[in-house]
């Protein structure tokens, strides 16, 4: 199906932030500074910002697919890092695939990938993202494949310049069956985790950060609304998250960094209470704790 919306978006190029990976539209040169970065939820670059094409990123990293430990969502990314490093999953359902969160970029052998999986799955029509930080090369996803729904949080449509949503979300979407988005807000306004009911994963976006061990297994969790500066949720904004996530049943999560098996449903659950229970901080909490 040919995407009705290629072709609204202004025709400039891409340029993407190095500290972050962020991509922005904007007229030659290029941009001056990158907003993610500038905001307070990341960090900015000490020795300036630099921004990078899509030439020039093709040129710096390779990329790589892998099944993960979750029958049916395999993990896209790039090597060595670039940008936040986030991961781009696509989840198999009978609707065809979905797509969450985005690679930093997509090489031609990665979309190549994907255009055999769509074939053999039943198509690519589903793109979405839980918050700025894990669209990645969300915009080279929707000018190669050309998905019907890219999805994000209408309240956080400040930060999709570089490509067009065509399903703002409000609070709960169901984007195929068995995944449904839940807007949790907390991080930024309109972030958003998605449940797959029938694997009992959450893709957590930001709404949590999973500390790990050298095999890769959970060991502490925290919440934040910054995490480079260690700025902690507010009280209101923890119990919007508990209300929304404490109805959700998952064993396994899904940050746009990695997908970790042994989170559940009542880790968090008891995370949040116990963030309630005193002074806002965003320090991690061991899991044994929890």
């Amino acid at each position: 199906m040919t995407n009705p919306y290629r072709g609204l978006l202004p025709d400039l190029p891409a340029y993407a932030c190095t500290n972050c990976g962020h991509w922005q539209r904007w007229p030659a040169p290029g941009p001056l500074a990158c907003p993610v970065c500038a905001d307070v939820r990341n960090a900015l670059p000490e020795d300036g910002f630099e921004f990078v094409t899509p030439a020039q990123v093709e040129e710096l990293v390779e990329g790589f697919c892998r099944p993960t430990a979750v029958d049916g969502v395999t993990e896209f990314g790039t090597h060595p890092r670039f940008g936040l490093d986030s991961r781009g999953w696509v989840i198999e359902s009978d609707a065809g695939l979905v797509g969450f969160e985005c690679a930093p970029w997509y090489t031609p052998d990665m979309l190549a990938r994907l255009r055999r999986m769509a074939d053999a799955k039943g198509g690519f029509d589903v793109l979405a993202s839980s918050h700025v930080h894990g669209y990645g090369a969300l915009w080279q996803l929707q000018q190669e494949l050309e998905p019907r729904v890219v999805c994000v949080g209408v309240r956080d449509l400040e930060w999709t310049k570089a490509f067009r949503v065509t399903w703002p979300a409000d609070d709960e979407l169901e984007l195929a069956p068995d995944l449904t988005l839940h807007r949790t807000g907390g991080h930024f306004p309109g972030h958003s985790v998605l449940h797959d009911r029938r694997r009992g994963v959450l893709f957590c976006g930001d709404s949590l950060k999973v500390d790990v061990d050298e095999a890769g297994a959970p060991v502490a969790l925290s919440a934040h609304k910054a995490f480079h500066a260690q700025i902690p949720l507010s009280h209101g904004e923890l119990r919007e998250y508990l209300t929304v996530v404490g109805t959700l049943d998952f064993e396994a999560v899904a940050t746009p960094f990695e997908l970790v098996r042994g989170v559940t449903t009542d880790h968090v659950v008891h995370l949040v209470q116990r963030l309630l229970s005193g002074p806002p901080d965003a320090a991690p909490v061991a899991l044994e704790e929890l």
